[in-house]
């Protein structure tokens, strides 16, 4: 089972949440498109769903995905921390954070500690 499941393109940030969830211990499975995204979710049931709304791939089909395959699971997103509108939007279709991509960066232990708090 993995703890958390990341729908992350950029290999920069890729990079960041994996070393951050190595460090913790943390089962993390990072996806690049919306199809690995859902079957991952439907396959390990994680704890934690990470969305990254600036992917390449549409991002709002991936949180679709995610809540049709686990309207129950925490689904942070982020952003660059000017695009309010992409926001309010992410909000409305299900997740239940968004926040620019400094402070996920900033709390990116305490937010995959989360997903091994309720393993």
């Amino acid at each position: 089972m993995a703890e958390a499941v990341a729908f992350v393109d950029d290999i920069f940030f890729q990079s960041k949440v994996a070393e951050a969830a190595k460090h913790l211990n943390v089962d993390l499975r990072i996806c690049t498109t919306v199809g690995a995204f859902a079957t991952e979710i439907a396959n390990t049931k994680p704890n934690l769903l990470i969305v990254d709304l600036n992917a390449r791939a549409d991002a709002f089909d991936a949180i679709s995905a995610a809540r049709a395959a686990a309207s129950d699971v925490p689904l942070i997103a982020f952003l660059s921390h000017v695009q309010t509108e992409l926001s309010e939007r992410a909000r409305a279709a299900g997740c239940v954070e968004v926040m620019p991509r400094s402070k996920f960066t900033r709390d990116l232990a305490t937010i995959l500690g989360r997903a091994k708090s309720q393993s």
